[in-house]
């Protein structure tokens, strides 16, 4: 069997801030193809630690490689497609349609103010359907719904053929048909594209049945290799407290 280096490998992560230990001693490992899940309570280091993953912020200790290689050595962001918190939050004025905002994931593929290519177009293109926003293309972001607008930002991602992509609470004020549409589209790119999903989340409700693996952030880092046992392990409970008991609710939603 051929050894295939992780996307992202982490050993003995560290990170203070303000004299706080927001990370401690965190080791992990993320592969091609997997679809994973980083949950933990809001103010746990789930967001620090996507920072630190993507070169934003520097451990205080431990090491990151992205694909074989050293953060600072790492060249290929762009095979890193990256949706942040609050991507949804639009402003209703924003003069840029659909289109414009997918095209914005080209950007490092090609020089600023350089026109679009034909491949550039063609991926615009791709990202779009993937992410069922084609027919959207022409409308003004501003004028779209939480759901429709996430689907853009993740097809803004895509466009620059990522292999993987971290989506950071993308539920935010995003109703529940259009997460279970989404959902399902994460499902496909995952299955089909071998795409790598990682999705963070506190919300231990919207965690979908597709997830392989979950980490469990809280300043620490649990590592669940079976999610549907994790959801009623001792280790989930002692994250969440009383939150714990809803797990049961929402163990099966999409």
């Amino acid at each position: 069997m051929k050894f295939t280096l992780p996307i992202f490998d982490v050993k003995n992560l560290c990170f203070s801030a303000g004299g706080q230990d927001v990370l401690s001693d965190i080791s992990l490992e993320i592969f091609n193809a997997e679809y994973i899940a980083i949950i933990g309570p809001n103010g746990g280091g789930k967001t620090t630690l996507i920072r630190v993953l993507l070169g934003l912020e520097k451990p205080t200790k431990g090491e990151v490689k992205i694909f074989g290689k050293r953060i600072k050595d790492f060249k290929e962001w762009y095979k890193i497609g990256y949706v942040p918190q609050r991507a949804t939050h639009v402003d209703a004025n924003f003069p840029g349609t659909v289109e414009d905002v997918v095209n914005m994931g080209r950007t490092s593929q090609r020089k600023l103010f350089s026109k679009l290519s034909q491949e550039d177009r063609a991926c615009v293109l791709d990202a779009m359907k993937k992410m069922d926003v084609y027919d959207l293309k022409d409308k003004m972001i501003g004028t779209l719904s939480g759901g429709q607008r996430q689907r853009v930002m993740c097809a803004r991602a895509l466009a620059s053929k990522p292999e993987i992509l971290i989506l950071d609470e993308p539920n935010t004020g995003v109703d529940m048909v259009s997460q279970k549409r989404f959902y399902a589209l994460l499902r496909q790119l995952n299955k089909e594209d071998k795409i790598t999903i990682v999705f963070i989340t506190h919300d231990i409700g919207v965690i979908a049945d597709d997830i392989a693996r979950l980490f469990t952030i809280n300043q620490k880092a649990i590592i669940c290799n079976n999610p549907k046992e994790a959801l009623s392990c001792e280790e989930m409970s002692e994250l969440y407290g009383m939150e714990a008991h809803l797990l049961h609710n929402h163990k099966h939603e999409h």
